[in-house]
């Protein structure tokens, strides 16, 4: 089976200096100290540089993911296809508007054209856009859209259900509450068939 290329966008990988890290560091200080955080404990010194080391590792989607980067042809190519659904993709992102995780899984389905692509791609598609500040709606829009760029299948299905601490921290307190969104392109959007039988495999 020949392997084919994939149109991933070229990222732009983040590029900080030794300098930039000292001065973020120090900033980061200034702020945890003002909230009240002691940094003169033993456990506390390496807070700061922890904290953005964290925060840097959280939003990596950024730099994108190399390993996007090849399809197959499918093996019936020309023939209807059957429904492919992988879940739950575990995901943790941080939500643009209080820089607060939310975290939760994902379900995808395509319906395959004349191209298919890895399994374990699907979870690439997915961590390449929650390790990013964002909104759900977004991710599932993006997630959507980038399966369509790379194989152009018959149908694309994404369902998301997270939990938002910026709601259950903060704010109205709302412990326990989770917010789902679907996502529709091609045969999905058309048919309310092909759409219930992906439901059936999220619940």
């Amino acid at each position: 089976m020949s392997v084919l290329p994939l149109p991933v966008p070229d990222p732009s990988p983040r590029r900080l200096t030794d300098a930039d890290w000292e001065r973020l560091e120090r900033h980061a200080g200034e702020i945890l100290a003002a909230f009240g955080m002691d940094l003169d404990t033993p456990g506390t010194r390496d807070t700061p540089t922890r904290f953005l080391r964290a925060l840097y590792d959280a939003t990596s989607g950024y730099d994108g993911d190399p390993k996007l980067l090849t399809s197959f042809p499918a093996e019936h190519e020309g023939e209807a296809s059957g429904l492919i659904v992988e879940g739950p993709i575990g995901f943790h992102a941080l939500c643009e508007h209080h820089a607060l995780p939310f975290h939760g899984s994902a379900h995808i389905a395509y319906v395959a054209g004349s191209e298919i692509i890895g399994i374990s791609k699907l979870t690439r598609i997915v961590r390449l856009y929650a390790r990013r500040f964002t909104v759900q709606e977004r991710m599932g829009e993006q997630i959507a859209d980038t399966l369509v760029e790379l194989i152009r299948p018959r149908g694309v299905a994404v369902h998301l259900g997270a939990a938002h601490l910026c709601t259950q921290m903060r704010g109205v307190e709302e412990d326990g509450s989770r917010t789902v969104t679907t996502f529709w392109r091609g045969a999905f959007a058309d048919d309310a068939d092909l759409r219930h039988e992906f439901l059936l495999h999220v619940t």
